[in-house]
This record gives structure tokens, C-alpha cells and sequence, in this order.
């Protein structure tokens, strides 16, 4: 992290438990692009269910046993295996591990807090090559960080997310009935109370919530309503205001790449909940993440597509550059995933309950943030975005513009919510993927089905041709213009449109 000290070896004797991610089963799609889901024919047409996942794509029985006899042989204890999730847990002190995987692991001394982080690449035996994905665990660094914005003015009133909807034409007369919205969650908590005088006072019903806990992490509110409480009760208000009947799954986990890569793997394949629907308000710089943490991700968000799985994240708060201390342009990770719908911002400006204006989210300059948007070094340009104009990375790839949609962002124009049993007003694009996600749920209910992995239908032209373009404003390093551009993707919807045009 910047501003870290290398202190020396971290304790031999700590005992620390690693996730150690397997390939996947005999019927493998081990092809790392969207282009294994074909043409647009099959993404509503041959999902998968999880029993049919799991039956199909399990880890190997063989790839499991060779992690755990190679586990023992080097004194690690083998752990709990979720062959759906195809995880295999290895527990043990850190010599060992060290040893196990051939690295050094050391302490780094930081402003805010110690942590351990391993000495360059973790190594893996003959043996176990080509059967491992990813071993997590060893890097405790705080690797995400929640996409919220409040605003700091105590006479803002905000919007009702209930007003933000109607003007962006939700179908009215569905509430999620049947639909399971999943939040990833990484810090904080929420408190009941909050929530139903929150939803008392909007005059709906409480939705039905649920928490699940991951690698040891559980709704832990803070009772700090400047910290990730907000993010947290944000997401649900939000969700549960626009789908009332939706059942939502709050997913905890540790703010580290392990506790990153266990909440989507844990939320994909959650056979108890079954989540249609999952929305993601944290995130962090592209350069920041491990080759090996972004292709755990991305595989992660292939399973969650062969199983009808519509992914949203936030693309970030701190415009072009995403917050980089060097300045230069990049884009926010998971949002840059092709399997994602990236969620941009805009400032909505509303009159008699109708839009008056829309525009690019940019208060960059007066230290409140802006929508992140641009164009990744790391992933290609997906075939869903062939016929848009995607301008080079800052590096000359040819790479995947975000993000792909947008709506209000700006917490000067944001959402009136209650976080730790005081009203706030509150935007970012943290904002953006629950709205999005409420409003996946609502469409996967008219459609009678999931609206699922929906990123081609959304660039389809007749999908594409019903958003409202945001044609005006920057990010601090892109301009909006006619059509997606990188600060609002292709536009803010108009939900009634947009489920006409699905159900054609």
C-alpha cells in the first residue's frame, strides 16, 4: 500500500487459513472471455440451475484430493472443500505455508494499520499446476473501499428513491415478488430498526432480509454513520424501498482479496438463497489487484452467467483517474469486468416529479467526487461492445469501456436515507448498482424469468435504443457524448421501455 514500511518477516508461528481455488470440473469452459456464452441465442435460453452447475462444473474429485495430500505432506491442515464454489480451505502457520508455497511472507507498518502480504509470486509444486486457480489468504491488505458520497450539507433533504424511480419509469405494479437481490458487503452493518422505520416511513412494506456470513465476517454495524454502515444500509434501503417483495441476502466478508474472491464465490453458488440479482458497491483501482484475484473474479462471474446471474458494480467515485495518487486514467475493478454491468453517475435534476436535466456527475473540482468511467488495461473489448466507439486505454489496449450503464450519483441530488438512526442524503455510484439491481429484480419478475447474463442484450439495438442518453459533462479525463461514451455508458433507463424492449 502507499505509504507502507517493509518491518521483516511476519510471525512464523501465526496461523493463518488459506482459500485455495480449484479449476473447474470435467465439462470445463476454461476459455477466460465472454465469447464462451456465444451469441446473444444463449443467454436466456440455457441457463443453468446450480444443482446443474454443481452437477456439471464441480471441482475434480482428483483436483481435490492432490491439494489435500499435498496439504498434509507439508504439515498444513486441510480444511472444509465446496466443490460447487470449487474451494478447498488449508490452515496451518505461516513457515509452513511459506514453505508450502515457496515465498516469504512479511509485516508492512502503515499509517492506518499493519498487515502481511507475501514477498512476490506465491509458487505451486509440478503437481498441483493447472489444477490450482488462485491460493488466498496471505495478503491482508485492505483491498476495497465503498463508493458512497454523503452530503455534508445538514439542510440537504435529498430525494425519495421512491421519486428517483417513478422518474425514471420502473414498471410500477411489479415489487420483486419472487426475486432474490444478493449485496456483497465488506465492513459495517445494518441495524433492524433502522430499517423499518425506514420503510415505515416510505409507507412500504420491510422486505425480507438475510444475512450470511463469510470467513468469519457478520453484520457488525459500526454505529459510525461515516463509515461502511453507510454503504451497507444504503444498499438495502435502496433495494428494499423499489422491491419490497424481493427477499434480500446481505453477504459479510473480510475487506481483503480472499474475503473479495469468497463473497462472490459464496453469493454465486448460494443454493439456499438463490440470488437472481447481485449488486457490488465496493471496489478499487484496476492496478491495484492481483492477476490472480482478477481472474478468480472473473471466473467467478462466468459461473454466475451460465446460471442466469446479473452482476452489477459501482465504476467509482473519483472520476477518471479512480483515485490513482499518479493521476493517470483508470477504471474501477469489479465494475471493468466483461461480466459485470458496470453502474456510472449522473447529477438528475428533478421538477414535478419528471427529469428537467441529466447529466455527467463531475464535482471533482469542489472535492465531492465524480463517476468513474474509462477504458481497462486489462480486459479486451468485449464482442458486446462491437459496435460502439471505445476509445484506446490510456496504455493503446484495445480494452472494455466502462461502465455500461448510469443514474443519480450526485449526493447533491441524492438519495434521502436513515443510516444509524439519523437522516442523511447520500449519492456515489454506491447508489447506482442497488437502483440498477432493484430494477434487474422488478424486470426478471415481468419477464417471468432471470434477467440474467445481460450485458448483450443490453448493447442489442433495440435495448440500447431506450435508454436516455446523458449527453453532457465529463469525468476529469472523458467527455459524454451521442451514445455510450465513458462517464454514463449508454444512459440512464427508462425501466418501462427497457422491459418492452426485453419482452420483444
Amino acid at each position: 500500500m502507499p505509504g507502507a514500511r517493509d518491518a521483516g518477516p511476519w510471525p512464523k508461528d501465526d496461523v493463518v487459513e488459506l482459500s485455495v481455488l480449484l479449476r473447474r470440473g470435467a465439462a470445463s469452459l476454461d476459455a477466460p472471455s465472454v465469447e464462451i456464452l456465444g451469441a446473444t441465442a444463449f443467454e436466456r435460453r440455457v441457463y443453468l440451475s446450480r444443482p446443474q452447475y454443481a452437477a456439471a462444473h464441480s471441482a475434480r474429485a482428483e483436483d481435490v484430493s492432490l491439494v489435500r495430500e499435498y496439504a498434509t505432506r507439508q504439515g498444513l491442515l486441510a480444511g472444509t472443500v465446496d466443490r460447487a464454489r470449487r474451494t478447498v480451505k488449508l490452515s496451518g502457520p505461516v513457515a509452513d505455508i511459506a514453505r508450502a508455497f515457496g515465498v516469504e511472507v512479511h509485516r508492512y507498518e502503515h499509517p492506518f494499520l499493519p498487515y502481511r502480504a507475501p514477498v512476490g509470486p506465491l509458487r505451486l509444486p509440478a503437481e498441483l499446476r493447472g489444477a490450482v486457480v488462485g491460493v488466498f489468504g496471505l495478503d491482508s491488505r485492505p483491498q476495497l473501499r465503498p463508493h458512497f458520497r454523503r452530503n455534508a450539507d445538514p439542510r440537504a433533504v435529498g430525494y425519495s428513491v421512491l421519486a428517483v424511480a417513478s422518474a425514471y419509469g420502473f414498471p410500477s405494479n411489479l415489487t420483486g415478488t419472487g426475486q432474490c437481490v444478493g449485496l456483497l458487503e465488506f465492513g459495517g452493518g445494518y441495524s433492524p430498526t433502522d430499517l423499518q422505520s425506514y420503510f415505515a416511513n416510505l409507507g412500504v412494506g420491510s422486505p425480507d432480509i438475510v444475512s450470511v456470513g463469510v470467513d468469519g465476517a457478520a453484520n457488525s454495524p459500526t454505529d459510525d454513520p461515516n463509515g461502511p454502515d453507510a454503504e451497507v444500509e444504503l444498499d438495502i434501503e435502496v433495494v428494499g424501498a423499489l422491491v419490497p417483495g424481493a427477499k434480500i441476502a446481505v453477504y459479510f466478508a473480510p475487506n481483503t482479496e480472499q474475503g473479495f474472491v469468497d463473497a462472490i464465490t459464496t453469493a454465486v453458488h448460494d443454493a439456499t438463497n438463490r440470488p437472481s440479482v447481485l449488486s457490488i458497491s465496493w471496489g478499487g483501482p484496476e492496478p491495484g489487484w492481483s492477476a490472480q484475484s482478477r481472474n478468480a473474479f472473473e471466473n467467478a462471474t462466468q459461473d454466475g452467467a451460465l446460471q442466469g446471474v446479473t452482476i452489477l458494480a459501482a465504476s467509482g467515485d473519483q472520476g477518471a483517474a479512480d483515485g490513482e495518487p499518479s493521476g493517470s486514467r483508470t477504471v474501477d475493478f469489479p465494475a471493468s469486468s466483461p461480466y459485470v454491468i458496470g453502474c456510472g453517475g449522473t447529477r438528475l435534476e428533478l421538477s414535478g416529479g419528471t427529469i428537467a436535466s441529466e447529466t455527467v456527475w463531475d464535482e471533482l473540482a469542489q472535492g465531492e467526487g465524480a463517476t468513474g468511467g474509462g477504458v481497462s488495461e486489462q480486459f479486451a473489448k468485449p464482442s458486446y461492445q462491437a459496435d460502439v466507439t471505445v476509445p484506446p486505454a490510456p496504455n493503446g489496449f484495445v480494452g472494455r469501456g466502462v461502465p455500461d450503464v448510469s443514474g443519480d450519483a450526485d449526493p447533491r441530488t441524492g438519495y434521502a436515507v436513515l443510516i444509524d438512526g439519523a437522516s442523511a442524503v447520500i449519492g456515489g455510484t454506491s447508489a447506482v448498482a442497488p437502483l440498477w439491481a432493484a430494477l434487474v429484480a422488478r424486470l426478471g419478475q415481468g419477464l417471468g424469468k432471470p434477467l440474467g447474463y445481460a450485458n448483450p442484450l443490453l448493447y442489442s439495438a433495440k435495448v440500447s435504443s431506450v435508454f436516455r442518453d446523458v449527453t453532457s459533462g465529463s469525468n476529469g479525463g472523458y467527455s459524454a457524448g451521442p451514445g455510450w461514451d465513458p462517464c454514463t455508458g449508454l444512459g440512464s433507463p427508462r425501466g418501462d421501455a427497457l422491459l418492452r424492449a426485453l419482452r420483444g
